[in-house]
């Protein structure tokens, strides 16, 4: 268990910000990194060429320790739809084939799954939500070897109800069909082993659960996709970047492994800074720890939410890091704002309170949460 961390953010003492999943607080050492960069690019004379590389190489290399893959396999991107979008460019579909997504999918992990299924006349099969929240028995049900894609996630991003993604992943193996993930709502909250699950594409964003900014993204590409082809074409991107002086001389060839995929401008001198110092943080946690840290708060948030008769997901079926609030005939819409005047913040997604802590959650901010919830729920 990690002790709690809240020193180590700038929250004030009367807010309770159980509200991770919709956008995470900055760590006071990635706004120190973000103003030395911004001051740095006052002084432009100071960033030299080896910087475009080093800079974005070292923040590749800190979110391969975090999968447990190499920085050759993975793509900067400034979205998850970003990665998403150059998995459904690249992963062979035939016509009358099945791409399975989840209902209620985050939007990003569907839209370009929509789009590929009518552009090869392709089907895209929704998951309907079960009942007992088992997610990973539903989902297994519907891939077959009709299937060519399943596009998923860790858990599902209203309630924290989870997928277990290792033996999605061995389902898809076994009927030959890719395996896209949208980390957005687990990377860096719940452990994720490429060896062990072995996705085809995993797209992730940076200021959710990696506590960095805002337009950062990353997307791990198994080596079987290297040779692809990139949504963009961008210099940084092709062989022989680094010679300055020879740019103009056009390179068919890419940088080697996910490089190609890389976003135009991808070193992001203000940015990179930011998201590296938050995911060394998250790598000196440990994202075991982080999961066991989180667990605790969200099996407590579960037994004072039961014990004032609303509903949660079994505990089986419920991810560490958020936790969905239930209850029969639903919330009012517009529960997250009047919770929010009580500085409680949390989200309003489908029929759930979303609920989502993190290491500088403490009890008081749990007690503020259901004396709030008390009153107008």
């Amino acid at each position: 268990m990690i002790p709690n961390q809240r020193h180590l953010f700038d929250l004030p003492e009367n807010h309770a910000y159980l509200n991770c999943a919709y956008t995470a607080p900055l760590l006071k050492t990635a706004v120190r990194a973000g103003v030395e960069a911004i001051e740095a690019k006052r002084a432009p004379w100071t960033i030299k060429s080896d910087d475009f590389f080093s800079t974005v190489e070292n923040l590749r290399g800190l979110f391969a320790r975090l999968v447990g893959c190499t920085p050759d396999d993975v793509a900067v991107v400034p979205a998850a739809s970003y990665g998403l979008a150059t998995a459904a460019k690249n992963l062979p579909v035939s016509e009358g084939q099945s791409i399975v997504v989840l209902q209620d999918q985050f939007p990003s992990n569907v839209y370009s799954w929509m789009n590929l299924a009518e552009t090869r006349r392709a089907v895209l099969r929704t998951v309907p939500r079960p009942a007992n929240s088992d997610w990973t028995s539903a989902l297994l049900d519907e891939i077959d070897a009709n299937t060519a894609i399943v596009a998923a996630s860790h858990n599902h991003w209203t309630d924290g109800t989870v997928v277990d993604l290792v033996r999605v992943g061995e389902q898809c193996r076994s009927v030959g069909a890719a395996l896209v993930v949208d980390g957005a709502q687990s990377l860096g909250a719940v452990p994720f082993s490429v060896p062990d699950i072995r996705p085809d594409f995993l797209a992730s964003i940076a200021h959710k659960w990696l506590l960095g900014p805002y337009s950062m993204g990353f997307c791990y590409m198994d080596p079987k996709w290297h040779e692809g082809t990139p949504l963009e074409e961008n210099w940084l991107s092709r062989a022989g970047s680094e010679d300055f002086s020879r740019l103009v001389d056009y390179q068919e060839g890419y940088q080697p492994g996910a490089r190609r995929y890389d976003v135009g401008e991808v070193s992001n001198f203000i940015l990179s800074p930011i998201a590296a110092a938050a995911l060394a943080q998250i790598l000196e946690w440990g994202v075991e720890q982080i999961a066991e840290t989180l667990r605790a708060k969200t099996d407590a948030i579960a037994d004072r939410a039961e014990e004032m008769g609303l509903l949660v997901a079994d505990r089986e079926f419920r991810a560490p890091h958020m936790i969905g609030l239930t209850k029969s005939g639903g919330f009012s819409g517009e529960l997250a704002k009047i919770l929010a005047l009580e500085k409680v913040y949390v989200s309003v997604r489908g029929e759930s309170v979303r609920v989502a802590p993190h290491v500088y959650t403490n009890d008081d901010e749990i007690d503020r949460l259901f004396y709030a919830l008390r009153k107008v729920a």
